[in-house]
């Protein structure tokens, strides 16, 4: 029989009974571990939540890695190479790749009765993957691409259709800055909106074919391919894969191939991210101790509640550390209990966000419209148990106390 349990058990359901001095103090301990891991839960929610719509958002527009003519510049007029490449079949047959497709670029000017708008013009294929944005689409639709004909159908951000006053169905006028200057009609397909402002002000999706005849290229030409993987972890060792499948060395046409993750496109945006990771270890750090030394102020109230107790125990040959058992195990029900509450608050505030967006956010600032929750069972569990352990561990230091308890002191002890 666990003698420690078995008495630890006692006092918990003759504290259940009846009313003892102590009895705040563990309220308030229960109440401060509950809020503890309750922040925590959303803390960490709310942050991968932000990172996984934010990088999902960027991906959306770049894919997770592009391969490029190394020649090719950070502008976007870019240096073609063929679509007909022989490491296509290797890249496709790598484990964690979901797609791949050709791509290309063009900076033009859209121009309308009153007003005007530097833009980047991305040519797509009919490889195009368009989950993304026909999620985003806000008005109309997406447009089809077919290698035999050229459409005349574009999507543009809501941002460009409000400061220039375009809606869906309408025709405008596309200029090009080359020798010789050339303009081109579209008609809008549909908008979208993905409240990333830096890419809705610039991007206006069309055929690849426009982009391929005004710059004069060969039919097989693009700007390069764009792949996504599936799982965005694994982006540095799926680079490398990449990069061990295409090789560096000089392709038929002289050209080589620069080979980019979104990562390094973007540091700006991904070194912001991971920035935010320091703000989340912050908090739990302080959740954490705040909530250990409520337990500690409510460990050291049970024991001096207990002196007499303690005093007799001793009395009767029971050891220091058993003595301590019994109120560590005291304490564990009253960390149990707080986490309990914790995860009900936690994730039912989580849950509710997650269903009824009630929490809304500035999308100029936050690049979202309401507070993205991801809720993943490995983060739950790791708070509950990262909490319960450094809670346990802060309180065997005050639990060292029973060890100055002599029993004559705390038998006469009122």
């Amino acid at each position: 029989m666990n003698f420690p349990y078995f008495i630890a058990q006692r006092l918990i359901k003759g504290r259940k009974e009846e009313t003892s001095f102590s009895r705040p103090i563990n309220v308030i301990a229960i109440i401060g571990i509950a809020t503890g891991l309750a922040v925590m839960i959303l803390a960490v929610a709310i942050l991968t939540g932000f990172k996984q719509e934010i990088r999902h958002k960027v991906v959306g527009f770049g894919s997770h890695i592009q391969i490029m003519n190394y020649d090719s510049n950070i502008s976007f007029e870019t240096t073609p190479i063929s679509d007909t490449q022989s490491f296509v079949p290797k890249i496709k047959e790598i484990p964690g790749v979901k797609h791949i497709q050709v791509f290309a670029t063009k900076a033009g000017i859209i121009k309308t009765d009153d007003d005007i708008q530097g833009v980047v013009l991305k040519g797509v294929g009919s490889d195009y993957d368009w989950s993304y944005f026909s999620s985003s689409i806000v008005d109309g639709s997406v447009f089809a691409v077919n290698d035999t004909s050229r459409s005349d159908k574009v999507i543009i951000s809501k941002k460009i259709s409000d400061m220039l006053r375009l809606k869906t169905g309408d025709s405008f006028a596309m200029h090009f800055v080359q020798d010789p200057p050339r303009m081109r009609k579209f008609t809008i397909s549909g908008i979208y909106e993905t409240s990333l402002e830096e890419f809705d002000k610039i991007y206006v999706f069309c055929d690849i074919g426009h982009i391929k005849r005004l710059n004069g290229w060969e039919e097989t030409m693009v700007s390069g391919f764009e792949i996504f993987i599936n799982d965005f972890d694994d982006l540095d060792a799926m680079t490398e894969k990449v990069e061990e499948a295409i090789g560096y060395r000089v392709s038929e046409e002289e050209a080589r191939y620069k080979i980019t993750s979104i990562r390094k496109k973007y540091p700006q945006i991904f070194d912001w991210l991971n920035f935010q990771d320091i703000n989340v270890i912050i908090i739990i750090i302080l959740m954490i101790v705040v909530a250990g030394f409520n337990m500690i102020s409510g460990l050291l109230i049970l024991i001096l509640e207990k002196t007499n107790m303690i005093g007799i125990l001793k009395a009767l040959g029971s050891d220091d550390k058993s003595i301590r058992k019994v109120f560590l195990y005291q304490a564990a029900y009253l960390i149990g209990k707080g986490l309990l509450w914790g995860n009900l608050i936690g994730l039912g505030i989580a849950f509710l966000q997650l269903k009824t967006g009630l929490i809304s956010l500035n999308p100029a600032s936050y690049y979202i419209k309401t507070v993205p929750v991801n809720l993943e069972l490995t983060h739950i569990l790791l708070l509950n148990t990262g909490t319960m352990v450094a809670i346990i561990i802060m309180l065997l230091v005050p639990s060292q106390l029973i060890s100055r308890i002599t029993p004559v002191k705390a038998i006469r002890y009122d």
